[in-house]
């Protein structure tokens, strides 16, 4: 298993479909949500990878502050499901908060976590703001990682 981080430049055609292949399976088809996933935000995202035998099985993009939230923010985060259960989601958030934290200019990480992860995230050390809402139908809450 391996990880590592990508412009969006350096994806390449195949590696670039097989990631949007695995969100569209995590979050439109197993979360039963149709949403617009392709955004037009990958194209500023670092993105951190984690394959094995040169597959995808987990990931993460990270946006600088100011290009998503005032904060820098990690999102998209997501284990394939038969990877789950092994703390691989954990180690692609260490990864992503310490790629953050290589720029001293970085003092807060945001995201947007769904609800039921909540407790996931907390773990990581972030700090639930304001009230739940619903994005695409979904329960979420504001969280800051101070850093």
């Amino acid at each position: 298993m391996k990880i590592k981080t990508y412009k969006y430049q350096e994806l390449g055609a195949d590696r670039l479909y097989e990631i949007l292949k695995l969100r569209s399976e995590v979050f439109v088809v197993e979360q039963n949500c149709a949403y617009q996933d392709l955004d037009n935000k990958d194209q500023k995202a670092l993105h951190l990878i984690v394959e094995e035998n040169k597959k995808v099985i987990g990931y993460t993009r990270i946006f600088k502050r100011g290009d998503f939230y005032k904060n820098s923010s990690i999102g998209r985060v997501l284990v394939k499901k038969e990877h789950r259960g092994k703390d691989l989601g954990k180690k692609i958030m260490k990864k992503s908060i310490d790629q953050i934290k290589k720029d001293p200019l970085e003092k807060k990480i945001e995201l947007s976590a769904q609800k039921y992860l909540l407790k996931f995230y907390l773990d990581l050390g972030f700090k639930k703001i304001g009230e739940e809402y619903l994005e695409d139908n979904i329960p979420h809450v504001k969280m800051i990682l101070k850093i």
